[in-house]
């Protein structure tokens, strides 16, 4: 594979791109160990913002981003803004690495068979290998995720008042809910929501990286006729080649962009699986609400709006995680290259 991809515009003028780096081009070991690390800081980072989510998302009333972080400060301190961080961080680091094994080897497959078998251009073959990549991708990873889900959206909710409201167990960190949890309901309460699980994040993820893949090649190609217009002597120019910072702004405001459509259409699974995960031992009959006993609460309390609290939270999260995640991974991905000094 050439280490450097043109994008053309109309006025056969070229944007040269550093190229996809595929799976055969990485050194696995440092690819995990680093992305381990990466992944972890920008977790820490953004959890805050999952805890205001997830509290909107189960409580009976809609109450305002603003107030419901006031009232976590005022009552419970900056550590309520992290309550089950430990046990979300010991799940992240095996579900991250399913994640970006499968998607890469994914993405280099499908990407293989879509140009070459099928004989499509290169911008179809990279949307459809980058769709197939964020579903395998989301699916790998939901195996280990949704337990971990469970107990960690149940501890975030301890102290924000849902536990006298429904009735909602106590538990002392992750390894008590756990225990709980598995003599209570067995293995089937840790994946609790295993199916909406994935049918929120499998499309979600396939949409976004499809979405991720047009949007950056739509941009460059926007971009590209005022780019190539001089080259870097200020002469007129066929090509164009952005410095790092032009390729970091424009692979971020094109996660933000695939986001936010995700966000928006995936909110009402997001919710219900939320409150199908920590207001399940809560119904007070010994059985668990099902998928359309919780559409009907939901409605019950606030109408169809009720599917969507949480939304403001949960945009800022998803753009802010997938902006500071693909720049993360691309720069991770370069790091992780068998041959540092094709980028030199």
């Amino acid at each position: 594979m050439s280490l450097l991809s043109a994008v053309k515009d109309e006025s056969a003028t070229e944007i040269h791109l550093p190229a996809d780096i595929d799976w055969e081009m990485l050194d696995k070991s440092k690819f995990f160990f680093l992305g381990a690390a990466l992944f972890s800081c920008v977790s820490g980072t953004l959890y805050p913002i999952v805890v205001l989510k997830t509290r909107q998302q189960v409580m009976l009333n809609d109450i305002s981003c603003l107030k419901m972080a006031t009232s976590i400060l005022r009552s419970e301190g900056y550590k309520g803004f992290y309550r089950g961080f430990g046990t979300s961080l010991m799940g992240t680091i095996p579900a991250r690495a399913l994640y970006m094994g499968a998607l890469e080897v994914t993405k280099s497959n499908v990407g293989n068979v879509a140009s070459v078998q099928l004989g499509l251009s290169e911008a179809s073959a990279s949307a459809i290998a980058n769709a197939a990549a964020g579903l395998s991708a989301a699916m790998a990873a939901q195996l280990v995720w949704t337990p971990v889900d469970v107990i960690s959206q149940r501890l975030m909710v301890q102290g924000g008042g849902c536990n006298s409201t429904f009735g909602l167990r106590k538990y002392n960190g992750g390894i008590d809910a756990f225990r709980k949890i598995m003599y209570t309901d067995g293995v089937k309460g840790l994946y609790r929501g295993f199916g909406i699980s994935i049918l929120t994040y499998a499309p979600s993820n396939a949409m976004w990286w499809a979405s991720y893949s047009m949007a950056n090649r739509a941009m460059w190609g926007c971009f590209g006729s005022y780019c190539c217009k001089k080259d870097e002597n200020g002469n007129g120019g066929s090509g164009y080649r952005p410095d790092g910072k032009a390729v970091v702004a424009v692979q971020g405001l094109s996660a933000s962009m695939a986001s936010g459509v995700s966000a928006l259409v995936t909110m009402p699974l997001d919710t219900i699986k939320t409150r199908l995960q920590v207001l399940g031992e809560g119904s007070g009959n010994g059985r668990s609400p099902t998928i359309l006993q919780t559409v009907r609460n939901l409605v019950k309390e606030g109408g169809l709006g009720a599917c969507y609290r949480g939304l403001g939270p949960r945009w800022a999260s998803m753009s802010m995680s997938a902006t500071t995640m693909i720049t993360t991974y691309e720069f991770l991905k370069r790091l992780s290259t068998k041959n540092q000094e094709c980028f030199a």
